[in-house]
C-alpha cells in the first residue's frame, strides 16, 4: 500500500511513520509548511510547524530511508484556520483551531492531494483508533484526540490510519528511543500553534484593535467594569475578568454580545446550562437514529456526559443529564456511543450555536 506519512517533526508522527515502514508499506513523508514566516522558531513546547520541526521531520525520514517533501500550505492555513479563528472570536464565538486544521488542512487539503497523487492512505500520529471502520477513543485517555477528529467524514476516515491509538504516549516515546530518534524526548506541542507565545488575547488585539465595552453583572444589572474587546473573553471563563463583584461569590462569563460590545458575567448557578442547540452535524458514519441517547463532550479536554439528542431544525438539540458550565458558542459538541468492549465510538459532531 502506498502511504503518505504526515510528519510534523514531533515524536508521535515519527513513530507513526516508522510503524508504517515496518508494516511493509511504500511510505513517503511530508511536512506541512503552515507558517507564512518561514523562520518561525519553536520555544520549548510552545507552537509547532516551525523551521526546527521541519528539520526534525527530515532527519527521521532520512533515518527511515523514505522520500521526504515539504508542502507549502501556508496561504490555505492562514485563510481556513487563522483567519477563521480571528473571525469567530470577533463574532463572540470560541473556535477550536486544531479541529479546524484537521478538517480543512490535514484531512481535506492533504488527503485530497494524497489521493490524487495515487496514495492509498494518509498516516498520522493522532492518538485515536480506527476499529471496525469506526473512529474510537485512544487507549491512552490522557492523550486521546478523538474529539478534534470528530469532524471527519466516513470517506475521510476510510483513507486515514492512526497506528498510535492502541498504545500509551509512554510506549510511543519508548519506541522512538529504541529506534534512536532524537525526537524521543521532544516536548509535546501545547497551546495554539500560530500563537507560540501563548498570548491569545494579545494576538487578537493586534488583529482586531481596541474595541472597548462594558462588563455587566447579570446578578445586579450593573456595569462593573470595562474591557478592550469582547474577543478577550469566552463563555465560562472565570479568571482574568478584571472586575470586582459586589459580593464574594466568583463570577463567570455568561454571554458575549459583539455588536453592543457587552460581556455579561454571573454566578456559578447562572453559568450552568441544561440544553445545547447546535448547527448542522457531520457524522463519522451513517447518521444515527434520533432521538437517541449518547455521551457528549463539549470541550477538547472536557469529560463526556450522558445526554439525550434530538433533531432541531437543521441542527441538534442536546440535553445533558447533568447541567454543564462553560458551554461556549463555536465549540464542538462531539457525540460518542459508549461501547464497553471496543471503546467509545465517535458518532459525529456539531458546532454549538446556543446554550441555555
Amino acid at each position: 500500500m502506498r502511504v503518505l506519512a504526515a510528519m510534523s517533526g514531533g515524536v508521535d508522527s515519527a513513530v507513526a511513520a516508522a510503524l508504517a515502514v515496518e508494516a511493509g508499506h511504500d511510505v513517503t513523508g511530508v511536512h506541512l509548511a503552515l507558517s507564512q514566516n518561514r523562520q518561525t522558531l519553536r520555544s520549548g513546547s510552545r507552537g509547532c510547524c516551525s523551521v526546527e520541526d521541519s528539520h526534525d521531520a527530515r532527519r527521521v525520514a532520512d533515518e527511515l530511508g523514505i522520500p521526504f517533501y515539504v508542502w507549502d500550505l501556508a496561504d490555505r492555513f492562514t485563510e481556513d484556520v487563522v483567519d477563521d479563528f480571528v473571525a469567530e472570536y470577533a463574532a463572540g464565538r470560541t473556535p477550536n483551531p486544531c479541529l479546524r486544521c484537521n478538517e480543512k488542512i490535514k484531512f481535506s487539503a492533504v488527503l485530497d492531494r494524497a489521493l490524487s497523487l495515487g496514495f492509498d492512505a494518509v498516516v498520522t500520529g493522532h492518538h485515536a483508533r480506527l476499529a471496525d471502520g469506526a473512529l474510537r477513543r485512544s487507549v491512552d485517555a490522557a492523550k486521546d484526540q478523538s474529539y478534534v477528529l470528530g469532524v471527519l467524514t466516513a470517506e475521510q476516515l476510510a483513507a486515514a490510519w492512526f497506528p498510535l491509538g492502541g498504545m500509551t504516549k509512554e510506549r510511543v516515546r519508548e519506541i522512538a528511543a529504541e529506534r534512536g530518534f532524537a525526537v524521543a524526548t521532544k516536548p509535546d506541542s501545547h497551546d495554539i500553534c500560530f500563537i507560540p507565545d501563548g498570548d491569545t488575547r494579545g494576538f487578537l488585539a493586534r488583529r482586531l484593535g481596541s474595541r472597548p465595552g462594558p462588563v455587566v453583572d447579570a446578578t445586579t444589572g450593573e456595569t462593573v467594569g470595562q474591557h478592550d474587546g469582547t474577543y478577550g473573553f469566552t463563555v465560562g471563563q472565570r479568571r482574568g475578568l478584571g472586575v470586582a463583584a459586589g459580593d464574594a461569590r466568583p463570577r463567570y462569563v455568561l454571554g458575549i454580545e459583539p455588536v453592543s460590545r457587552t460581556v455579561t458575567i454571573g454566578t456559578a448557578e447562572l453559568a450552568s446550562v441544561d440544553e445545547v442547540r447546535t448547527g448542522a452535524p457531520t457524522w463519522t458514519g451513517a447518521a444515527p437514529v434520533l432521538p437517541g441517547r449518547f455521551e457528549v463532550q463539549l470541550r477538547a479536554h472536557g469529560s463526556p456526559v450522558p445526554c439525550e439528542v434530538s433533531a432541531d431544525d437543521d441542527g441538534l438539540r442536546i440535553e445533558p443529564a447533568v447541567p454543564q458550565r462553560g458551554v461556549a458558542p463555536g465549540q464542538s459538541a462531539v457525540l460518542y456511543e459508549p461501547d464497553a468492549e471496543r471503546g467509545d465510538r465517535v458518532v459525529g459532531q456539531a458546532a454549538v450555536r446556543l446554550a441555555r
